[in-house]
């Protein structure tokens, strides 16, 4: 008689496979001391990753600080619009009203489309959102597509801003560059929809995706800024993460990461854009 068991163990090891193939989990890692240079020139403590998709090598500025876990802050909003798009539970011309409430930012204090609250980096707007996904449905997503440490512990909407979720930066960069190559467990159309509500801008030719997050639980306190740059076909993926005394440092987030990027090549140096 036929053994009933053979498609479980093929299954298996289909799995097995799956899993030690899947695209930047074997990426070969470089230590880039032009990377360091960087931030010392910055004036920061921090790090930078860069991720070139296409010849799936990973440069590190620092190889503790590049693995080390840390809140993400609204950098998990790229998550929860990806989560809460395939859910069905948010329309992308949607409007979030503002009741009134005084928050700590003032360009949150207005009605809000979603791409709006993705610029202005709204966290009532993405914890209505995460609210609606819910703690079970969020639980699965954020195990689902491995984000971190997946641990999003038993308040829906505060995990990413005060744990226990936490992420390094070189995961970050994985993630953005398998958000980049559309190969995360989404369809099509949240992918499409998140390419139109990220914020976005173009560099010379090229064409930047990015986001960036302040996570002020954390003592000192981290910036983020993350995201992948598109040219001619090339992608690259790249995470920086900053220790911010104040939010008057936080444009060197930004700044830190054109820098790297300049001097990968991806981006043209200033002047020739």
């Amino acid at each position: 008689m036929q053994d009933q068991r053979f498609p479980h163990y093929y299954l298996l090891w289909l799995i097995i496979g799956l899993l030690f193939t899947t695209p930047f989990c074997q990426a070969e890692e470089r230590h880039d001391p032009e990377l360091k240079k960087i931030l010392h020139k910055a004036g920061v403590n921090g790090c930078i990753v860069l991720l070139d998709v296409d010849l799936d090598q990973t440069h590190l500025s620092d190889e503790t600080c590049s693995h080390e876990r840390f809140l993400p802050a609204s950098t998990f909003k790229v998550a929860n619009l990806l989560i809460a798009l395939e859910m069905g539970v948010v329309q992308e011309d949607e409007w979030f009203p503002w009741d009134g409430t005084p928050l700590p930012i003032k360009a949150w204090e207005k009605n809000l489309t979603l791409k709006d609250a993705m610029a202005v980096s709204s966290v009532p707007v993405f914890q209505k959102i995460a609210r609606r996904i819910g703690q079970k449905r969020m639980a699965e997503w954020v195990n689902k597509i491995g984000y971190g440490n997946v641990d999003i512990g038993h308040q829906v909407d505060r995990f990413w801003l005060d744990g226990p979720l936490a992420i390094s930066p070189l995961e970050e960069a994985k993630f953005m560059a398998r958000l980049a190559k559309s190969q995360l467990p989404f369809s099509k159309g949240s992918f499409e929809g998140l390419r139109r509500l990220m914020p976005q801008e173009d560099v010379g030719e090229a064409h930047l995706f990015g986001k960036t997050g302040w996570a002020t639980a954390a003592k000192p306190m981290v910036g983020w800024y993350v995201g992948w740059v598109e040219n001619h076909g090339k992608t690259m993926a790249f995470a920086v993460k900053i220790l911010m005394e104040s939010l008057e440092e936080s444009s060197l987030r930004k700044s830190v990461a054109m820098d790297a990027l300049r001097n990968s090549g991806i981006l043209k140096p200033h002047g020739q854009q």
